[in-house]
């Protein structure tokens, strides 16, 4: 797979017993990593064996320091050269289970920087089956970015998978997108029913909120939606009808990065001949398995076959799309 993360980061992730803010503290660990939503897909596709190049924009003065990371961990990473700083961003673990992260604004990027990356892009295709758009743009980047990445990928007859947010996911939609993987509150923000930035949602209604937005999704231009709902599991399209797919428990060490994980177990089950369904499945258990590592996207793929084959099967919420919110 080729994984578009256009405004790449450094993560460092420190672990401690308890954030007091306002107090001079010393975690136990501080560790960098090469960091952001397509970094984490691409350690899930390596995972299991697959190749997943990264291209992303480079900013030029952590360049050398953005390739050393990559090398660390055998990523492969292609990028185009621009001015600034790459982005930080630090998360922090506590004990109690609680994750607080700071996510710092990347180098800005302008149209004739994207017409570089999307030729890139175009370029790059020919070795891929799918092309994977995900997390946030950098300053400066045109709304509609990853609906022009939608756009060559079917040109070339290529699968796009998009998870991103806002107004950057709404032109994704129109453009056709093969997949979207918003979660609940990413997709209830973008329909006008909430806010875009929680991640485990509560209350009764979460299976039917999450099968409305499915539907709500698909009716914009999607042609397979996913909306995960934290650890409550998934909703998603099956045809003409809405399923919901309840996630495996698991002890949580870190939290971040189960969305890219389950896009990364998601798209390697595509590319494998899975059937969507089945597909969504894999996703869900690599999901849940990535958040017993504490490194953002880290999964083992024994763990997740042992977590697949103890999931409840899905079951349908909806007997037609239509009949969502009725």
């Amino acid at each position: 797979m080729l994984v578009v993360n256009p405004n790449i980061c450094i993560d460092h992730t420190v672990v401690m017993d308890e954030l007091l803010p306002g107090h001079v503290q010393r975690p136990r660990t501080g560790v960098n990593t090469l960091g952001g939503k397509g970094v984490n897909v691409a350690r899930v596709a390596r995972s299991g064996g697959d190749v997943a190049e990264v291209v992303t924009f480079l900013p030029s003065r952590d360049e050398e320091r953005l390739r050393r990371l990559a090398d660390a961990e055998g990523a492969a990473l292609v990028g185009i050269t621009v001015e600034g700083d790459a982005r930080g961003a630090t998360i922090i673990l506590e004990d109690t289970g609680r994750v607080t992260v700071l996510n710092e604004p990347g180098a800005a990027v302008d149209e004739t920087n994207w017409r570089a990356l999307l030729a890139c892009i175009d370029e790059l295709l020919v070795n891929h089956v799918t092309v994977v758009c995900s997390g946030s743009l950098p300053p400066g980047s045109p709304l509609d970015a990853y609906a022009r990445v939608v756009t060559i990928a079917h040109e070339r007859g290529r699968r796009c998978v998009v998870d991103s947010s806002g107004q950057v996911l709404a032109h994704a939609l129109s453009a056709g997108a093969d997949v979207v993987s918003p979660n609940l509150a990413e997709a209830e923000a973008l329909l006008g029913r909430g806010h875009s930035e929680g991640v485990d949602p509560d209350g009764p209604d979460v299976v039917e909120r999450a099968a409305r937005a499915v539907t709500d999704l698909r009716q914009l231009g999607a042609v397979h939606v996913i909306v995960s709902a934290g650890s409550h599991g998934a909703a998603f399209d099956d045809g003409s009808n809405v399923s919901w797919c309840d996630a495996p428990q698991v002890e949580v060490v870190n939290p971040i990065g189960a969305g890219d994980s389950l896009v990364g177990g998601l798209v390697r089950a595509l590319e494998a001949g899975e059937p969507w369904p089945r597909a969504v499945r894999i996703g869900l258990a690599t999901a849940s398995a990535s958040c017993e590592e504490a490194l953002a996207g880290g999964v083992r793929v024994r763990r997740v076959e042992e977590l697949l084959m103890s999931m409840a099967p899905s079951r349908t919420v909806w007997g037609t799309t239509a009949e969502v919110g009725r």
